[in-house]
């Protein structure tokens, strides 16, 4: 996949030309408010709830006060363990508020990993939904607590502990909250969020008001977010992607945020982009593929006025092409935009624009954001490599989280002594700027000594008239140390496909050693619950199949 090589090196950095800001998350809030205080500001689909700026502000502001009245004070670590709910966003806000550090914990989290982040994370308060999808989130709280003794307070939303926050916190004197803002700096810590650990336990990168707001600003101002743009946001609010990308890029431009369900269901979302008149929706490519999927096999889906969209983002994982052509044509999403990045840098390091070609839009991640810089290097020597060669992918600037939480030595073989963040995924930087990722350095697969970047396999799949999705990973070979296998999702009533049927149809277009050797035909693949391909878990499955 690598492009003819470049006299000039891998290394660029953004435009500054826009200020960074230089305050807190709350203040920022509030300063959106007396902008634009009587516009809608936040509306969960489900409960039919609505909010306006002003409105919002009051309710965080409750919460706010109503955590100071439990005994939280600033620095305290506050877990939020919760779907996608308005409460969710309340309490990213309060905590800001008052210099509380806000925990997110992934939902899908069981009594072991739970435990595990309480005690990591050290949290003093919890709050939580009592039920979801079928598991006590009170009961894995409770039987964490013995191995726990710094966790003081359960709130359960919806529950009379949640109301007692809130009525206690509605209570109190507002004016409070103005002397503690003004104590707090932009660049203290405000979020721990924990990796996905699939390589051991989740390590909890941390990040500041700088780190985040700034994140989400930029995001927002380079697809051209104004108080008009009304933002549907079915991507989960514990990660960067629904947090930062979705709720800060909304409220910096007093945008409107859009809750379509609790977790991400394809039908769910199109009907609130519709009612809602969104003009924008996220997802990771997998989420767009379902939605496209849920619009060709339902006439009601498929009839629903989408007009309003014009823009929106696809970030996660490596976006196939085809996809990304299909949301602008089938979805009107003309002003689409990709994004790359990683929680340790808040999320988003490069980005596409609006003005970029259609060609740059479905074959690149874009260009490095404002303020930061990119650079690609040999993952061996460090060496910045020439542009068109592979590598990895490395960033600096204002993204890069403050560490990992209470894990230095994990900091430093993340980041290196002159702040470069060293990301493990594999890219490529052209002439002109825009960057390629190609995998993760973990995923690449090396067949009798050839270096094989599943991504490009991937991608040629995807031109199968029969499949849907494709994932490529490598599994033991005794001749060649690896061999390539692509697990593939079909078409309803397609042919079948099988090893055979794969390599006619990859001969002459492919290089014979990047032709899959196995194929496994599956509904769905094992997935994260932010919708990325767990391919940890798949080789692990393959090794299986194939013994």
């Amino acid at each position: 996949m690598n492009q003819p090589a470049s006299a000039i090196a891998s290394q660029t950095a953004g435009d500054t030309d826009a200020a960074l800001i230089e305050e807190t998350i709350g203040a920022n809030l509030c300063a959106t408010v007396t902008a634009h205080g009587d516009r809608e500001a936040l509306v969960d689909v489900p409960s039919g709830r609505r909010w306006t700026y002003a409105e919002l502000l009051a309710e965080v502001d409750a919460v706010a006060l109503g955590l100071l009245d439990l005994g939280v004070v600033k620095g305290d670590r506050v877990g939020i363990w919760a779907p996608n709910c308005p409460e969710w966003v309340f309490v990213q806000y309060a905590t800001a508020r008052i210099g509380a550090i806000l925990v997110n914990i992934n939902p899908s989290y069981r009594t072991h990993e739970l435990s595990f982040v309480i005690g990591q994370s050290g949290l003093r308060t919890i709050v939580a939904v009592a039920e979801f999808k079928g598991s006590s989130y009170a009961e894995m709280i409770e039987s964490s607590r013995a191995d726990n003794p710094a966790l003081i307070d359960v709130v359960l939303i919806g529950e009379p502990s949640w109301d007692a926050l809130i009525e206690s916190g509605r209570a109190t004197d507002r004016h409070r909250l103005d002397a503690l803002g003004s104590a707090l700096t932009s660049d203290e810590p405000i979020n721990i969020q924990y990796t996905s650990g699939t390589t051991g336990f989740p390590k909890g990168a941390t990040l500041s008001h700088r780190n985040i707001l700034n994140n989400g600003w930029f995001v927002g101002e380079l697809i051209n977010y104004t108080e008009n743009d009304r933002v549907c946001i079915p991507v989960p609010f514990y990660h960067c992607f629904g947090m930062v990308m979705g709720n800060l890029a909304a409220t910096t431009h007093g945008a409107a945020m859009v809750i379509p369900a609790p977790s991400f269901d394809p039908a769910a979302t199109l009907r609130a982009a519709s009612q809602e008149r969104c003009t924008s929706v996220y997802g990771v490519p997998t989420m767009f593929i379902a939605m496209l999927s849920a619009i060709a096999a339902d006439d009601e889906l498929a009839a629903l006025d989408l007009s309003t969209l014009r823009t929106g983002i696809m970030a996660g994982s490596p976006c196939p092409v085809e996809t990304m052509k299909q949301v602008i044509e089938r979805l009107g999403m003309d002003e689409v935009s990709i994004c790359y990045g990683m929680t340790e840098t808040s999320p988003v390091s490069a980005q596409t624009r609006p003005d970029d070609s259609i060609d740059r839009r479905v074959s690149t991640v874009g260009r490095v954001g404002p303020h930061l810089e990119v650079k690609i290097v040999d993952p061996i020597t460090g060496d910045t490599l020439p542009r068109g060669e592979a590598g990895e992918f490395c960033t600096r600037g204002y993204s890069v989280m403050l560490g990992y939480w209470e894990q230095p030595d994990k900091t430093a073989e993340a980041i290196d002594a002159v702040g470069w963040m060293h990301t493990g995924d594999l890219g490529i930087m052209d002439d002109d700027g825009y960057l390629n990722i190609t995998g993760r350095i973990k995923d690449m697969v090396i067949r009798g000594g050839e270096n094989i970047y599943p991504r490009e396999i991937e991608e040629f799949l995807l031109t199968h008239p029969d499949i849907v999705d494709a994932q490529v990973i490598g599994v033991p070979d005794e001749k060649y140390g690896e061999e390539l296998m692509a697990w593939v999702r079909v078409s309803p009533g397609a042919a079948q496909i099988d090893a055979s049927s794969l390599r006619a149809f990859s001969s002459g277009k492919l290089a014979h050693y990047k032709i899959p050797r196995y194929v496994h035909v599956v509904d769905e693949f094992p997935m994260t619950i932010t919708g990325k391909v767990r391919k940890v878990e798949m080789r692990s499955l393959s090794r299986e199949l194939l013994d």
